[in-house]
């Protein structure tokens, strides 16, 4: 039985993100590209910025997912792939990271449009997840465009170590198989590591983008005209 929940949804998010509290998130954005465009660290950088505009605990968070150096920004464009691009191939999905996004974003919680192009969540993850009532849809969303651009075959990596992984696993399988998508479902120790070597990668991790040889961006091709998502845009003011 999956779990009734919104997932990624704080009751300070209408506070933080809109009006005046997205006003200053912009600003403070703004402040930490420039910050790491001259090589300071992320961690050190964003406590800085987020300590001087006065940021709230979930604010800080959207802030770090947010920003990136524009080489870094650079760097990720020349690497994503043009959905047509993995027509006959193999994908390779970071599982929890993009069903939990699609989760958020089917819940009407807030979803980030970053810097980088990608959409990344604020529900962290920590170890921990159950099924909720949207996840089954999240899949399916998954298994759709995954169709729709023709891949060959979709893999999904799922964290061995999170809690209900065995499950998640099982409901991919079963919604795969009632589509006609070949997938495979992998459990790994890391995930993060194993998609560092791996093409035609989706996930909006910004480490893996970093270090994978090609990505696709998923979310940006199913959140933004999903009916009731919240995307949040941050303006660089």
């Amino acid at each position: 039985m999956t779990e009734s929940t919104r997932r990624g949804y704080s009751p300070d998010d209408e506070r933080n993100f809109t009006g005046t509290g997205l006003m200053t998130l912009g600003r403070a954005a703004k402040d930490l590209c420039y910050l790491l465009g001259r090589g300071f660290p992320l961690k050190s950088a964003s406590v800085f910025v987020g300590d001087h505009y006065l940021l709230s605990e979930r604010q800080r968070v959207a802030l770090s997912r947010v920003a990136a150096a524009e080489s870094d920004i650079v760097e990720r464009e020349k690497k994503r792939l043009q959905p047509e691009a993995v027509a006959g191939k193999e994908v390779n999905i970071d599982g929890f990271n993009a069903i939990i996004t699609l989760e958020v974003a089917l819940s009407g919680s807030p979803v980030l449009a970053c810097l980088d192009g990608s959409y990344r969540d604020l529900a962290g993850l920590r170890g921990t997840y159950r099924l909720i009532g949207r996840t089954d849809e999240a899949i399916r969303l998954i298994i759709h465009k995954m169709q729709t651009l023709d891949a060959a075959r979709a893999v999904f990596w799922l964290d061995a170590p999170v809690s209900n992984s065995g499950r998640l696993k099982t409901r991919i399988a079963e919604l795969a198989e009632e589509a006609g998508l070949p997938v495979g479902i992998e459990l790994a120790a890391n995930v993060d590591a194993v998609l560092y070597g791996c093409s035609n990668v989706v996930s909006s991790d910004s480490v893996i983008l970093d270090r994978c040889p090609s990505w696709l961006n998923l979310n940006g091709l199913l959140v933004p005209g999903m009916p009731g998502a919240w995307v949040v845009k941050t303006p660089l003011g």
